[in-house]
């Protein structure tokens, strides 16, 4: 076991304990192999969230409404906006969002990010921007979202270091997954170069991209 590892398991190991729903929708993500944020990661935002309070924050990347439930859970007077395409995924986080009765606080578009910007803009603007789904679209999601984000706003980027290979401490055997890495590494250089906004990459999680838009 390597030294990150045991850094984020030590911290796992101090977080609060998460209530009966969001424990329900943890294990349902690991019977299911659905992709939700690693809890390190999570938390950290969720600590710039609080410190910044945004009241309408803009997700790419439902899954199953795990993340959004969490924020609505940390900032219980803020809103979401998230987008999925997955119609399985879709109806079960409609699903948990019902059962934590919050339904009217997270608003699904449903269908492609890279085709329903016009109707998120209209939606907007947002004072947060989560960015968690094809990894290999981030640039592209950052082009059609940042725009609505107000000056002064956050900008969250998941899975930046990829399970190590980002960074280079494991090297991709598949090709399809280093064309994905290449992708990443050419979206944190342009976001940490990029002078409109402030940018850091914090190791924590699969790596969380936080950008202050100036």
């Amino acid at each position: 076991m390597d030294d990150h590892i045991k850094v984020e398991q030590y911290i796992d190991s101090h977080l609060s304990k998460r209530n009966a729903l969001l424990t329900e929708m943890e294990k349902f993500a690991e019977k299911d192999h659905v992709p939700i944020m690693e809890q390190t990661g999570l938390e950290a935002m969720l600590q710039f969230m609080s410190i910044h309070f945004p009241k309408r924050i803009l997700e790419i990347g439902t899954a199953i409404g795990y993340s959004s439930l969490r924020i609505i859970d940390r900032l219980p007077e803020s809103q979401v906006v998230t987008i999925e395409r997955d119609d399985k995924r879709i109806e079960q986080a409609k699903a948990f969002h019902k059962q934590a009765g919050v339904e009217n606080q997270i608003h699904i578009i449903e269908g492609d990010a890279l085709s329903v910007d016009e109707e998120a803009s209209a939606l907007g603007p947002f004072d947060a921007l989560f960015i968690d789904a094809a990894k290999g679209q981030y640039e592209r999601f950052f082009e059609l979202y940042e725009p609505m984000v107000r000056p002064g706003g956050l900008i969250f980027s998941d899975n930046v270091l990829f399970k190590g290979f980002v960074p280079g401490l494991v090297k991709p055997d598949k090709k399809r997954i280093d064309q994905m890495v290449a992708r990443l590494q050419r979206y944190n250089e342009a976001r940490m170069a990029d002078p409109r906004f402030q940018s850091m990459i914090y190791p924590i999680g699969d790596g969380l991209m936080v950008s202050i838009k100036k």
